[in-house]
């Protein structure tokens, strides 16, 4: 029988070692449990996985299938409502999930949007991607999924759903999702996908409005068992332009990372910080004053940009990022293997020796990098500085003036 590449021996390996160092510097007291249980669950939605960086660490196909969405969350950095006009057609989608295949080191891909349940004919979409033996997540608002839908959906070759969250707070996360059932839908979506058996994942935005309930949110996934917690920042783009003012600071950028250090020693749940790469020399205490090489720069790796993963947009543009708006090419012209390969965008990204400013100087930038998303938010330019690393800046970035100056 031929192993599934997530099985190879050197993945399970740095899957283990990237977890054993999470242990380590964290002081994670739930690392055997997680070993014998949570990490046989997670393998698969893992899907190759090499290590731990920003929106995970592995090789994988983020496809935004479709503009339109049920919600207009007011951090939407899609600026979700009604579909586009030139969306992939359902044969066109065929087409770039076999492109996802044929690349071979993908083998998970992540459906979400908008709202990707929205999408008419996001069962075939599944089925399909299922058929050619990848391994399916959904990223959701959760509001489309009851225990009926969630046992469908595994049926259909979903092994994990995340979920977003922004608040334990009903008020907050509802304000934030301008919709006044959203956080009850998510709650009955939680339940339903966990009574199913799939991999249970919150996705949560840090900024300022809902800031003061990390530390709640993270006991609520560890009090469900929540196999993975992704603690996204708002990078003002889209929709979340328009709040760019709750936009975290250097200083709470920070925090965000000590909160997240400390809570993880009693948490169940393994929380990966998106859009903050600074978490990685965080835990390994290491500053700009300390340019010694480490081994663990093969483990982590900070901003995946241009790396591992890939971002596909509704029209089949392909982005290195969803906070870095600049296309590689299309899927419609190109192969997902050449884009990735030899696109101007993630050839640049992928060599960190061309990042400017504070970012270029960094002897971290191997395993940071500096979020891409934030220095194209503030400068316009996605090789700048990340203006919320606080170990070169103090004062939050002015992301409404570049914006305006980019108008």
């Amino acid at each position: 029988m031929t192993l599934r590449p997530y099985l190879y021996p050197q993945n399970l390996v740095r899957q283990f070692a990237s977890a054993l160092l999470l242990k380590k510097t964290t002081g994670w007291r739930h690392f055997v449990p997680w070993l014998f249980n949570g990490a046989f669950r997670s393998i698969p939605v893992a899907a190759g996985s090499v290590g731990m960086g920003c929106i995970g660490f592995g090789y994988h196909a983020v496809w935004e299938v479709t503009e339109a969405c049920n919600f207009s969350c007011r951090h939407c950095h899609a600026k979700s409502g009604k579909a586009g006009p030139d969306e992939l057609t359902t044969s066109e989608a065929h087409q770039f999930i076999r492109q996802v295949r044929d690349v071979g080191r993908f083998q998970m891909l992540v459906f979400t949007g908008g709202e990707p349940l929205v999408r008419p004919d996001i069962d075939d979409l599944l089925r399909y991607s299922k058929s050619l033996g990848l391994i399916n997540v959904i990223a959701t608002n959760g509001s489309l999924i009851d225990r009926k839908r969630a046992l469908e959906l595994k049926k259909l070759g979903v092994k994990g759903i995340a979920v977003s969250f922004d608040s334990t707070d009903r008020d907050i996360h509802n304000h934030i999702r301008c919709n006044p059932q959203a956080f009850d839908l998510a709650l009955r979506a939680i339940e339903a996908c966990k009574a199913a058996g799939m991999v249970v994942q919150f996705n949560y935005t840090a900024m300022t409005e809902n800031l003061a309930t990390l530390e709640d949110v993270v006991h609520f996934c560890h009090g469900v068992h929540a196999d993975i917690m992704l603690c996204y920042q708002l990078v003002p783009m889209g929709r979340g332009g328009n709040i760019a003012d709750s936009a975290l600071s250097p200083g709470q950028n920070r925090e965000l990372m000590n909160t997240i250090r400390r809570l993880q020693r009693e948490s169940v749940t393994i929380v990966e910080p998106v859009a903050g790469p600074q978490y990685w020399p965080h835990l390994l205490k290491r500053d700009n004053k300390d340019p010694k090489p480490t081994a663990s720069r093969t483990l982590f790796h900070g901003c995946a940009a241009g790396w591992g993963l890939v971002y596909v947009k509704p029209n089949g543009d392909v982005w290195t990022c969803p906070f870095v708006p600049i296309s590689g090419g299309n899927v419609r012209e190109q192969s997902l293997r050449e884009i990735r390969k030899h696109g101007d965008i993630f050839v640049k990204l992928r060599d960190r020796n061309q990042l400017k400013g504070a970012c270029g100087d960094c002897a971290n930038r191997y395993i940071c990098g500096g979020c891409r998303g934030k220095a194209y938010a503030a400068t316009g330019d996605p090789l700048g500085e990340d203006p919320t690393c606080y170990i070169h800046h103090t004062e939050k970035p002015d992301y409404l003036e570049w914006m305006h100056l980019s108008d």
